[in-house]
Formats: structure tokens, C-alpha cells, sequence
């Protein structure tokens, strides 16, 4: 992939996730044992916008059955997977439609709560969806109605799995697909925050005393979706939170309002103001204590301590009847670290759950949201 980006004064390569790999592999596998012919690249679009034209490899071919490779290229991030071979296999199946499932190096999910659910490959629901979109294509074109069976594999994948955090997350046997937009951008501390002090410097310049601050997609999607603003509005500071309250702070801004979803958020209730996984990962620590502080016994403790992602945390305090209390313990901590980072700023918050919606409130979040929309 021959397209860059500049970060840091530097120039640098983009590449594409295991997500892409995946869903051209199956696309030029389902071509080629749809028309009989051998296809030696593939044209794929990704969700980002961008169009790839990928060399195809390793090709085994046969009347019912096809499969071949695409490498993974990370571009100039570093990345374990970078040069592992993902690929698909495509058979014809009874039926109709798209069967997506993993095969050898592809995780399962074993504990809830993940992307997928349990007894799932952890082929993550955009890659799914990037696969699924791509081989009708093929099958609207070869005019097929029949149905196919696209497996998904790594032969690397088991070995690569234990440099990530797959096992801890309860994701055994391999690597996940993932992928949100399709393109890997390679990771720069220093500009992502000089990009966030652009936007906000922008926002400060055009005369708004407030703002509107969320760590990444899910945040924008749910501003959106469920508060009914233009996600352009909110300022995406990743993982440096606090960073982005000094930002807000130095460039004059009178208040900020914070929408994150439960898996970040909550490592700010034990005082992480960059939440990169690289610092820690306290999570379900933080939630059980402050569970236990709300009365949950030692084996409920012990579930929680036990859970791969937040929400299926929540889903236990909301079996238990712990859920209020226990967040609102969790909310006000949040609150406490986010205002001692943004004094004398004022400061709010807005925790959510996609499964579960808003799930903690700072007592000030009406009222600063309030002031966000009257500068639209």
C-alpha cells in the first residue's frame, strides 16, 4: 500500500487491517470459484473510502472448493501481525447466503461480553461485515443463489495470540480479525495530541467556551445516535484524556463535557488519565471494588473479577441489583479525578454502555450540554 501520512515532521506509510485481509481474500476466493478463472489481485473498498488492489496469494483451487491468502501489511505502525498470512477458504454450500466462521489461528470467544458472542470466532462485526458485503458482490455478479462458506484462518495466528491481550480477554486459539475502518494509521503520541490541540485551538478561535471531548468512535456514534448532535461537534482525545483537559485549560475553555463508554471511563475512576492499555488495565478491579463497596459478596466479587469486558460486568451488577449504586460510586471517582486534572475548568461527565446506554451522570452534565448546544 503506497499511501501516507504526515506525523511528527515525519512521512508514513498507511497499511490495512486483518479486517481487509480477510474480506479481499474471501472476495477473490469466492471469484475465482464462481467463474473457474484464477484471479492473481483484488480491488476492494474499505470502509474509510480508501480502494486497495491487493496481490492474492498461496491459491489452491478446486471445483467446489477455493482458497487463497492476503498479507498483512501494517504499514509503518508496528504491529506483531504485520506479514501473517490471512486466509480464506470459500466452498459452496446448501442453502443460500454467507456463512462466516474461523478456522486454524482464529480466536474464539469464550467469556461474555466481547464484540461476538461466546462459542463465536473473534472475527470482529465490521470485518464480518466487510466480508459478507464483498462476496455478494462476487455472487450478484456470477449471478450464483446458492450459498457459500467462507472460513477464515492464520496458520501464525496461535503463536501471535500470545504477544496480545486475546487470553486475558478470554479469546482462546488464535488472533481476532479486526478493524474498524479498514486502514491501519500508524501510532504517533505527540501528533495525535497536537492534532487534538488543532481542534480545539480551531473551536477556541471560532469563539465556543465549551467542550464537547469523547475518546473515539463509540462516543461520536453514541453523541449521534442517542443525544442527537453532529458528532463533528465532539473532539476525539483517545486515550489522553487528561491531556485533552490541559488543552481545553490552557486554551481558555470554561467548561468541557466528557462522553466515553464504560471500558474507558472506568480506568479513570482509579486516577488513569491516559487510558492505553500499554499503562494498565484495571478495569475489572476498579468495578469490583467499588461492587463490593455497594455490598456485593466474594463470589460475586470473583465474577466480576473473572469478566473480559465491562458490560458484562454490568450485566451481573444489574442481576444482582448492585448496578446503581455500584456505578454511581464509579461515576463519582471519575468526576473526582476528571475535576482535580481540569481545575479551575469546569468538568462533566457522561458514562455509557452500548448494551446498557447512559449508565453514570455528573450532576452538572445537563447543564453543560445545555451550554454546548446553545453555541451550535
Amino acid at each position: 500500500m503506497e499511501q501516507y501520512m504526515e506525523k511528527d515532521g515525519k512521512r508514513l506509510r498507511l497499511g490495512y487491517t486483518t479486517g481487509t485481509c480477510a474480506a479481499a481474500a474471501a472476495k477473490a476466493a469466492a471469484w475465482m470459484l464462481l467463474t473457474g478463472l484464477e484471479k492473481t489481485d483484488i480491488t476492494l473498498d474499505t470502509p474509510k473510502g480508501i480502494r486497495l488492489d491487493l496481490p492474492v496469494l498461496e491459491i489452491a483451487r478446486s471445483a467446489e472448493q477455493v482458497s487463497c491468502a492476503i498479507e498483512k501489511d501494517g504499514g509503518d505502525d508496528p504491529d506483531i501481525t504485520k506479514g501473517t498470512l490471512i486466509f480464506a477458504t470459500v466452498t459452496r454450500s446448501e442453502g443460500s447466503g454467507v456463512d462466516i466462521d474461523g478456522g486454524i489461528g482464529i480466536g474464539r470467544v469464550t467469556k461474555r461480553g466481547l464484540d461476538q458472542p461466546v462459542g463465536n470466532a473473534a472475527i470482529n462485526s465490521v470485518p464480518r461485515k466487510m466480508i459478507r458485503e464483498n462476496v455478494e458482490e462476487v455472487m450478484a455478479l456470477a449471478d450464483y443463489k446458492g450459498g457459500l462458506k467462507v472460513v477464515i484462518s492464520a496458520p501464525e495466528g496461535e503463536i501471535l495470540a500470545q504477544k496480545t491481550f486475546n487470553p486475558r480477554l478470554g479469546i482462546v486459539g488464535g488472533i481476532s480479525i479486526l478493524g474498524t475502518t479498514g486502514i491501519v494509521e500508524p501510532m504517533s503520541e505527540k501528533a495525535l495530541v497536537d492534532t487534538i490541540r488543532v481542534e480545539l485551538r480551531q473551536r477556541r478561535a471560532a469563539g465556543k467556551e465549551y467542550a464537547l471531548l469523547t475518546p473515539g468512535n463509540y462516543g461520536s456514534d453514541f453523541i449521534r445516535q442517542e443525544l442527537g448532535l453532529d458528532m463533528n461537534l465532539a473532539v476525539q482525545v483517545s486515550n489522553f484524556l487528561g491531556d485533552g483537559l490541559d488543552l481545553c485549560r490552557e486554551l481558555g475553555f470554561r467548561g468541557a463535557l466528557l462522553v466515553g463508554h464504560i471500558g474507558k471511563l472506568v480506568k479513570v475512576a482509579g486516577g488513569m488519565l491516559n487510558t492505553h492499555s500499554k499503562y494498565g488495565d484495571c478495569r475489572m478491579e476498579i468495578l469490583s471494588a467499588h461492587a463490593a463497596a455497594a455490598g456485593a459478596d466474594a463470589e460475586t466479587v470473583r465474577e466480576m473479577l473473572d469478566c473480559a469486558a465491562c458490560d458484562d460486568a454490568v450485566r451481573i451488577l444489574r442481576e444482582k441489583g448492585l448496578d446503581r449504586e455500584t456505578l454511581r460510586r464509579v461515576t463519582e471517582k471519575i468526576y473526582f479525578h476528571l475535576n482535580h486534572r481540569a481545575e479551575p475548568m469546569e468538568i462533566g461527565v457522561l458514562m455509557f454502555s452500548k448494551e446498557y446506554g447512559i449508565l453514570g451522570l455528573s450532576d452538572n452534565e445537563e447543564t453543560l450540554l445545555k451550554k454546548i448546544m446553545e453555541e451550535i
